[in-house]
């Protein structure tokens, strides 16, 4: 008999996305974590649920409070979401960047919308990132999430991902591969599996120009939602076992591929954990089952003409 789940709330129905199989040319088993089907359309869903309700139990957060948060688009988009839903006023500052269709999205929520300039440098005193702890400390009554420096960012994905991918593989998951950014995703469900299966490999996917790729002398790519830009104090190197650098090229291509050939509209970033996944798994065996983490829909870029 076909069930489905009633939720009292859309913040109860975040996570527990599916795993679906993507017959790629390997013997391996390969699973996508379709994380755009969160509610609010990314895997940043969680991350912005569990820090807002870590501040709100901490009392960093309370009633008629702003959120305050610098975005790729995801990130603010989920916490745009779940401000409405809990009558905060939601200021998000992103860079010029990013696509149109998440510029909307997060105007569509309510959010207030500051633009700033693509910097090379996170610590540009010019980046998005400046521009929210500039307004973070001039409005009384504010929490800014701080994605790329708040641990918590990770522990949502210690707490959350990590153990629905071990449950949904059923311990059999071998090889983790996840976009590296702020190094949340990566890091935090990273480290849940393999306190799991301490043989299990860890594969962070970053692109060539990012800080860290360039011995801190990134260069401009047109990839969002990737890219180690900083020194992150939370990517947990300790635990990851290899770097994939997929560049604007190979990345972007995979997203035609995965859309006409698997019928998977996927977002840049996870065009380039696709195209990591695809080669890694090619020296793969039949014992092996690889998860890749698809982050967000192909829906918020059309207007790059990526497809």
């Amino acid at each position: 008999m076909f069930t489905m789940k009633i939720f009292n709330s859309l913040l109860d129905a975040i996570g527990n996305t599916p795993l679906v199989r993507v017959p790629f040319n390997t013997p391996a088993k390969v699973y996508a974590k379709l994380e755009y089907l969160n509610p609010g359309g990314s895997i940043k869903d969680r991350a912005a649920l569990y820090m807002i309700q870590e501040a709100e139990r901490l009392g960093l957060l309370k009633p008629g409070g702003t959120l305050i948060e610098a975005s790729s688009g995801n990130q603010g988009i989920a916490t745009a979401m779940i401000g409405a839903m809990k009558g905060y006023k939601v200021i998000i500052t992103v860079s010029e960047k990013i696509s149109e269709e998440k510029q909307k999205t997060l105007q569509a929520y309510g959010a207030q919308l500051i633009r700033c300039k693509p910097t090379l440098h996170l610590d540009d005193g010019a980046s998005y990132h400046a521009k929210a702890v500039e307004i973070h400390k001039n409005t009384p009554n504010s929490f800014m999430l701080n994605q790329y420096f708040n641990p918590t960012n990770a522990g949502a994905h210690y707490s959350m991902l990590g153990p629905e991918i071990w449950q949904q593989t059923q311990g059999t998951i071998t090889h983790y591969c996840a976009a590296a950014g702020s190094g949340g995703t990566v890091s935090g469900a990273g480290k849940y599996l393999k306190e799991q299966k301490p043989d299990l490999k860890v594969i962070a996917v970053d692109v060539p120009n990012s800080y860290r790729s360039t011995d801190k002398n990134p260069q401009p790519y047109k990839l969002e939602g990737i890219g180690v830009d900083y020194d992150t104090p939370l990517l947990n190197t300790a635990i990851i076992d290899d770097f994939f650098l997929s560049g604007d090229d190979e990345s972007i291509a995979m997203l035609k591929t995965m859309a006409r050939e698997y019928g998977l509209l996927i977002g840049p970033s996870s065009g380039a954990v696709a195209y990591a996944a695809s080669q890694i798994a090619q020296n793969l065996t039949e014992h092996d089952t690889l998860v890749m983490i698809f982050g967000d829909s192909g829906r918020a870029y059309l207007t790059k003409n990526f497809y």
